[in-house]
């Protein structure tokens, strides 16, 4: 595939590269990093067995990409935590808009944790239908997404 652009509005913006993990089916922070928060492991493998597509594999230092984000009491803390442990992905995109208490869990990891996962969404249904698990991405400053 050559490379193809999605533009989204940066939350956290950062320019970085890495290696996608998708799920299309959204993200529960607090299952997804059960074990991480729990036993103070050094690395994060998703414990979500609810979502398949992400249940047993690393979400540390990948670029993980999501639909959207329901927010709960619980996601908020649980981004900070796991930015603080280093057990946090790079970067968090969303192909539609991001939750307040998510995105107020991010900011406040980027504050008071000093560990910014970059966070963009509202990138649309074409990224989320064209991102696949292992993809290269490239994000840049201004919220622009490339897919390598």
């Amino acid at each position: 595939m050559a490379n193809k652009s999605f533009k989204g509005r940066a939350i956290l913006p950062g320019r970085l590269e890495g290696e996608a993990l998708v799920s299309r089916v959204g993200f529960n922070a607090y299952a997804s990093f059960f074990d991480s928060l729990h036993d103070q492991v050094t690395s994060a493998v998703s414990a979500d067995t609810g979502n398949a597509e992400l249940f047993g594999k690393r979400l540390d230092g990948k670029i993980i990409c999501l639909p959207n984000t329901i927010g709960s009491t619980s996601a908020g803390a649980v981004w900070q935590r796991v930015a603080f442990l280093g057990v946090a992905p790079k970067a968090v995109l969303f192909s539609m808009s991001i939750d307040s208490m998510a995105a107020g869990g991010l900011i406040i990891a980027d504050l008071w944790a000093g560990k910014r996962i970059v966070t963009l969404d509202q990138l649309g249904d074409e990224f989320l239908n064209t991102i696949k698990d292992g993809d290269w991405i490239s994000i840049l400053d201004d919220g622009k997404v490339i897919i390598k």
